[in-house]
């Protein structure tokens, strides 16, 4: 008799085993000990208490092969944005002495508990650009429809996040690179879907980088005394708690 029944295509097969590899390897590594600077706009405390504990996340929400596979190839178009905007005049830093074996430009503030690391330093512009530096480079790559959103309405407004990250390193970083707040920081946004890209300066904004140093601390202290911090809504059904990978878990326990 023959079996009709759907089996995995050779494609399948050679995808599983990347896949299991790279999850294998993810699992593997040793968690963080820090609150991430660039995670710090994220909206809701009480799911960056989550993370920063490394709490459990809900069943079927740990990272997918896939998904990792995307990780990855964002780092690589940083790594080509590095080269492309060196190509173009710019004295672009990406590692102390810029040699491939130097440690990363960073912070560490509250003992280590919260630690960023920057995409780049700009020391230089090309001619005619009138750059002000030293300038904080952040890149990032996006989805085309994130990435016209992004172009139109600038990344303050339609990327939260990324622009609380961009304030707090420009804060922190000041201790080391002077003057690297009173420059606007150059971000850049590749479309991974066109290679499109998009750049723009983002101004330091001192009230945004003491908020997001102010709830940095708040987190930590929280933490420490073994409280939980408040959830972001008053109802499961919004619209962040829809994708939160620790929804269950939030939502078992007291408001």
């Amino acid at each position: 008799m023959l079996d009709y029944n759907s089996r995995p295509s050779f494609a399948d097969k050679v995808n599983a085993a990347v896949d299991a590899t790279l999850t294998a390897d993810n699992a593997a590594r040793t968690p963080r000990d820090y609150l991430g600077g660039s995670r710090l706009g994220h909206a809701c405390e009480r799911a960056l208490q989550f993370e920063f504990t490394h709490a459990a996340k809900d069943e079927g929400q740990e990272f997918s092969g896939q998904l990792l596979r995307i990780f990855a190839i964002g780092h690589v178009l940083e790594d080509l944005a590095v080269a492309w905007l060196r190509q173009a005049g710019f004295d672009l830093y990406t590692r102390k002495g810029n040699r491939p074996d130097g440690g990363q430009f960073g912070f560490s503030i509250a003992g280590g508990r919260i630690r960023g690391h920057v995409d780049g330093i700009i020391a230089a512009g090309p001619e005619g650009f009138g750059l002000a530096i030293p300038a904080l480079w952040e890149c990032k790559t996006m989805n085309a429809k994130n990435w016209r959103a992004c172009v139109k309405d600038g990344v303050t407004k339609s990327k939260p996040v990324y622009a609380a990250q961009i304030a707090v390193y420009q804060a922190y970083m000041d201790a080391t690179v002077p003057g690297i707040s009173a420059a606007p920081a150059l971000f850049t946004a590749i479309n991974k879907d066109t290679a499109e890209m998009h750049h723009e300066l983002v101004p330091f904004d001192a009230d945004l980088a003491q908020r997001m140093s102010d709830r940095g601390v708040r987190i930590l202290q929280a933490t420490d005394a073994g409280e939980l911090l408040p959830r972001i809504a008053q109802k499961r059904d919004f619209f962040e708690c829809r994708f939160c990978p620790w929804a269950e878990r939030c939502w078992g326990m007291p408001a």
